[in-house]
């Protein structure tokens, strides 16, 4: 099946460089180290409205905590409502691809909105009050139209590389505005 788009591309300046930050004063071994790592992280992070966004999120501890549909709902209803246009996701057990184009807030803002009302709506309806995702996100701009589906491909594919389902149609957590 062939593919088209109706998005256009988007020009974007050139990548912001970035020197790491110093040690953080109080903090020793690993824990600054970790720190840096974090804050460098974040340091070349920039949000650009109307730019496409694969963003990965993943569980406490990588913990497979959306095993089924109704495990994985809450994030999934999160995901419909957020602030930004989703354009294809797949919720495995312990982590979450999200392609998305950013539509106002940051992208901080809207990853953190969607974790928090999926992290409420999940602890209400298992009726526990652990801790569902891990502090920060990966994210990655996609910068022409190209790239785009060929992240789509690899995320909606994800599940049956994982050994999860033999056939894609099979795995419930998955949605594509290209179906």
């Amino acid at each position: 099946r062939s593919y088209r788009l109706p998005f256009r591309r988007f020009c974007l300046n050139a990548p912001v460089s970035f020197t790491a930050p110093p040690p953080l004063a109080g903090y020793g071994g690993a824990m600054a180290n970790i720190r840096q790592g974090q804050r460098a992280l974040r340091r070349g992070r920039v949000s650009i409205s109307g730019q496409f966004y694969h963003v990965t999120c993943a569980t406490v501890n990588r913990a497979a905590l959306f095993i089924d549909w109704q495990h994985g709902y809450p994030v999934v209803d999160a995901l419909r409502g957020s602030q930004a246009q989703t354009l294809a996701y797949c919720l495995m057990p312990d982590h979450l691809h999200w392609l998305l184009k950013l539509c106002g807030p940051t992208l901080a803002q809207v990853v953190g909105q969607m974790k928090g009302r999926s992290a409420r709506m999940y602890r209400s309806r298992m009726n526990c009050s652990d801790g569902v995702w891990q502090r920060g996100y990966y994210d990655h701009a996609i910068r022409d139209d190209e790239a785009l589906i060929n992240v789509a491909r690899y995320i909606i594919a994800n599940p049956q590389r994982a050994g999860l389902v033999s056939h894609i149609g099979d795995y419930p957590l998955w949605d594509s505005v290209w179906l």
